[in-house]
């Protein structure tokens, strides 16, 4: 996936400045893409250079005046192209946690543990961000109220999957701990 189709996703709830995409990326699009503001800036400047998005100045009084960006109906069109498409093959993971905790035989276990533990800390604030922007997007609804209610209720599953990511992590490192704390005592 590239980011241009994460941008145009999120460009899909309306106008926004470069700015706002950023805090999106960060609150709600995180769970399933990262990515720098230099990163979408870039990626902005080629989107619109592509015709995929316009862009307009909005006069700011005390502060510098922002660009706010849309979609064109080319930039839709490529959405609905790209939605259209077969996914390619899942994503594979990457992560020097899963490394360390490989070598945890031959290394020191009291440093597995203390990443591990870091890990679920991460996670855990993560999750509790979720579910902050979980309750504002039902906004006193129940979750079946809200889907049958919402406009768009791609933005509500995404952020389920990344609030279910994130309590497995939970989940594998009380195991993963548990089994730390067992070796260490064995040996």
């Amino acid at each position: 996936m590239a980011l241009r189709n994460a941008l145009m996703a999120a460009l899909l709830r309306g106008e926004a400045s470069g700015y706002d995409l950023a805090k999106e990326f960060d609150a709600a699009v995180a769970n399933f893409w990262m990515a720098t503001p230099q990163q979408l800036y870039r990626e902005l400047e080629r989107m619109e250079a592509d015709g995929l998005i316009t862009a307009r100045v909005v006069e700011q009084e005390r502060r510098p005046n922002k660009r706010v960006f849309r979609l064109t109906e080319a930039g839709l069109e490529a959405v609905r192209a790209y939605v259209a498409e077969l996914p390619g093959k899942p994503t594979a993971i990457r992560d020097e946690l899963m490394v360390k905790v490989q070598c945890a035989d031959v290394g020191d276990l009291e440093a597995v543990r203390a990443a591990v533990t870091e890990r679920m800390e991460w996670a855990a604030a993560k999750l509790a961000h979720y579910e902050r922007l979980r309750a504002r997007l039902l906004d006193g609804r129940t979750e079946d109220e809200f889907f049958a209610e919402a406009e768009r209720i791609g933005p509500y599953l995404t952020l389920l999957r990344g609030m279910s990511f994130e309590r497995e992590n939970l989940q594998w490192g009380e195991m993963a701990l548990r089994r730390l704390r067992q070796r260490a005592a064995a040996h």
